[in-house]
């Protein structure tokens, strides 16, 4: 399907509204395939978030103000005095439902073009909708000519029927909503909604592990979100509804320190793996609600990753239950990506690999020129993939889909109907 890219010198925005940090990167085109690099910058700590909804719309806006505004800051060069107008949002993955369907269309022994392709897409769009989910990605994995499977790119061949299968991801049309009067209230348009784990891989994920088969684990602070890649294409999404700030909860009542004071431990001294010296080596645990520091209460470091370590446990156990129960079998490979802020906790990557029996790396953004190196690892995985996203994917946006769709004369569309409904 051809991709309509945007024109050279084109700025769009990413916008990354997560439990732990919002951040936005401004992308500017530059080449004619629709590539970006990245010109702005801006991140902080999310306000009116909790585990991936939105519970306060005043303190989320202000928190998307400021981080739009810093990017804004940081490209005004390009800019040049022009406020910053469209975006591409993500999608977190407890508000996204993944299903797969097909959808069959006649051909009528004619060459397969891309207004038959299209059609088959809304088609099965058209079935899977319904009255509270809203449609975000349309994705074609697969294509079936007059009952040979197994085609993957059906334009030019010659047919009676194609069959076209699809994954849908649906968003929820409230949480949807409530995301965009957010952002509506900043003075910005929404291009398009992108599923977070789904930016996360297209932002980390090499060629080779998409086609052969990678879970993408998007750790963030309130959601972990789960996409499965094989053949070059999403073919499944889930999330669960716990992340990093847990861990950091845990440390808090388990150690009775502030919260603020658990998240300093967690990332100066935590690990998801024990070692033979943890016992021996002592940290400092301020207490909570005393004021007076000068007396330290010194704590094994075992004590803390004893803390940590069933936390992360259950994470990877949830997914492997997830993963167990999609029922896509050896389409999963033996790979897993892992993204997210909260990814980067020392000895996550060996106890993901025990836990999942998969062979498992950290995933970092890898597709986009011109990023600044604190902006360049796992935690920035989803901002980078959205611009990737709105580059290399948008024929995926079901909208562009329905609106390219070319139905004929009268009675071609009569033809087509009657063939297609009785």
């Amino acid at each position: 399907m051809k991709q309509k890219y945007k024109p050279r010198g084109s700025l769009l925005a990413a916008l990354d509204i997560g439990s732990a940090k919002t951040a936005c990167f401004i992308g500017r085109v530059v080449d004619d395939e629709g590539n970006f690099e990245v010109v702005g910058v801006g991140h902080q700590a999310s306000q009116g978030v909790k585990n991936g909804t939105i519970v306060d719309l005043r303190e989320a806006e202000a928190a998307i103000r400021h981080t739009v505004h810093t990017a804004e800051n940081m490209a005004a060069d390009v800019m040049k005095g022009y406020p910053l107008r469209e975006v591409i949002v993500n999608l977190p993955g407890v508000h996204a439902r993944s299903t797969g369907d097909a959808a069959e269309v006649q051909i009528m022994g004619q060459e397969v073009t891309d207004n038959d392709v299209r059609r088959a897409l809304v088609k099965a769009q058209e079935k899977v909708i319904g009255a509270d989910q809203e449609l975000i990605h349309t994705i074609p994995v697969g294509y079936k000519i007059d009952g040979h499977n197994g085609i993957r790119e059906p334009r030019g061949m010659f047919g009676q029927k194609m069959q076209v299968d699809i994954h849908v991801v649906t968003g929820d049309m409230n949480a949807l909503r409530n995301l965009a009067t957010c952002i509506e209230r900043s003075h910005l348009d929404i291009t398009a909604f992108c599923l977070s784990p789904y930016a996360a891989g297209l932002a980390s994920l090499v060629e080779d592990e998409m086609d052969l088969g990678c879970t993408v684990i998007d750790i963030g602070g309130g959601v972990t979100s789960v996409a499965v890649f094989h053949g070059g294409v999403l073919i499944y999404s889930d999330a669960i509804p716990v992340g990093g700030m847990h861990v950091t909860s845990d440390i808090a009542k388990g150690l009775t320190t502030s919260v603020s004071d658990a998240e300093r431990l967690k990332v100066l001294y935590g690990s998801a793996m024990a070692s033979g010296s943890d016992e021996s080596e002592l940290i400092d645990v301020p207490r909570l609600g005393e004021e007076d520091h000068n007396e330290p209460n010194h704590v094994p470091r075992s004590l803390l990753i004893g803390i940590i370590q069933p936390r992360a446990e259950e994470i990877f156990e949830m997914v492997r239950a997830r993963l167990s129960d999609s029922g896509l079998g050896q389409m999963l490979g033996r790979r897993v990506v892992l993204t997210g802020g909260a990814s980067q906790i020392p000895g996550l990557r060996d106890l993901g690999q025990h836990v999942l029996d998969k062979q498992v790396r950290l995933g970092r953004p890898i597709r986009l020129g011109g990023l600044p190196d604190a902006v360049s690892g796992p935690g920035f995985a989803t901002t980078a993939g959205l611009l990737t996203y709105i580059s290399e994917r948008a024929h995926e946006m079901p909208a562009d889909i329905m609106e390219q769709v070319e139905p004929g004369t009268m009675w071609e569309r009569t033809k087509l109907w009657l063939h297609e409904n009785w």
